[in-house]
């Protein structure tokens, strides 16, 4: 399959093929199934990310004992480690600096 250029920003769970305004933070080549990928598991860190809303609103339930958090603390991961995988040098060298991968980027 062929690969494509896209735009990505994980703050604002944008990919496009489009260059506009902020959503170029990182830059990756996918086929159309890495982006189907990736756009799965960014909505499933939107629907954690909300979950992690609620549970900000209980007082008595415990951050590290919330099951939202922990889903986005993986998603985040994954998708930082899709960026990795799919871009280009600068992308790479951006998720490196951020060491959200640790010593494990694939």
């Amino acid at each position: 399959m062929e690969k494509k250029k896209y735009f990505v920003n994980v703050g604002s769970y944008e990919i496009s093929q489009t260059k506009y305004h902020n959503n170029h933070v990182f830059v990756i080549y996918a086929t159309d199934e890495e982006i189907k990928a990736l756009r799965g598991k960014m909505d499933s860190m939107g629907e954690a990310n909300m979950g992690t809303y609620f549970r900000a609103h209980v007082p008595i339930m415990a951050y590290h004992n919330d099951k939202a958090n922990d889903v986005f603390d993986e998603e985040i991961t994954e998708v930082y480690r899709m960026l990795y995988a799919l871009g280009d040098k600068t992308t790479k060298e951006h998720v490196e600096s951020m060491g959200i991968l640790g010593d494990k980027h694939m």
